[in-house]
């Protein structure tokens, strides 16, 4: 496990079942979407909300002044906040930071679909930041839908 401010980046055992040999084993970086909208720690959750919404998407990362990874903030975090009326009233001015999750959990270009599932099942979540070769930056998010997608397009066997 290697820890790097806002997030953390988890080795998972080796799977059990590896495709054939002669299947290619896809990688996060194929899979990925490149060049996330992000969005910075201290804006407005509201600013967020329209992000969300105008680019139909369910979760930003969340960066710090010189763009590096310190969270991410989902569409749950939104409404959980609105669920939770004295939260809202209380802090009209309600920042992103204040409702991000943090550490968040990483991968890189390499790292293979089949680990990439398994970090997020193990860990309940439905995406995962792609970071730099720095691991400061994020240059990419893996999403649950990305690797549905992958699946749906491999051979089956029978």
């Amino acid at each position: 496990m290697n820890e790097h401010k806002g997030y953390i980046r988890l080795r998972t055992t080796p799977i059990e079942v590896a495709p054939p040999d002669d299947e290619p084993q896809l990688t996060v970086g194929e899979l990925m979407t490149p060049d996330p909208i992000t969005i910075s720690e201290g804006a407005l959750v509201a600013d967020c909300v329209r992000l969300m919404e105008e680019h139909e998407i369910s979760g930003l990362p969340v960066v710090d002044a010189e763009g590096v990874l310190v969270g991410m903030i989902s569409e749950t975090d939104v409404v959980r906040a609105r669920a939770t009326q004295y939260l809202w009233h209380r802090w009209p001015g309600l920042r992103v930071r204040h409702l991000m999750h943090a550490p968040v959990l990483t991968a890189d270009r390499q790292m293979a679909m089949e680990e990439a599932a398994q970090v997020m099942e193990r860990a309940h979540v439905h995406r995962l930041v792609v970071i730099d070769d720095d691991q400061a930056k994020p240059i990419g998010v893996v999403s649950m839908s990305d690797l549905v997608r992958a699946l749906a397009h491999r051979p089956t066997d029978g």
